[in-house]
């Protein structure tokens, strides 16, 4: 997931003040995200994936990959060169 930080500012739509978002990368595709932890189900959800399918975790730094597992806790960093960069996608059923 290829991860941005911003803070909201007082007085916004939902009134969310100084709560951090995150844009979450999932198959190339941007989402917000307001929590410092996300899950597979989470991340199904978010993007649309089909609640069978596996959530493949990709560091577009070095093209690895890795399955995460059922009810894992991924922890979500800001970006901008800081962070890991890394994305999600669906796996194979």
């Amino acid at each position: 997931m290829t991860t941005t930080a911003t803070h909201d500012t007082p007085g916004t739509d939902d009134d969310r003040t100084d709560r951090p978002t995150f844009e979450i990368n999932i198959e190339g595709q941007i989402y917000v995200w307001h929590e410092r932890t996300i899950t597979p189900a989470q991340i199904r959800e978010l993007g649309g994936l089909p609640a069978d399918q596996p959530v493949i975790e990709i560091n577009f730094r070095d093209n690895t990959e890795r399955t995460l597992a059922e009810g894992e806790v991924v922890g979500v960093k800001p970006g901008h060169g800081f962070g890991k960069k890394i994305g999600f996608k669906r796996g194979d059923r």
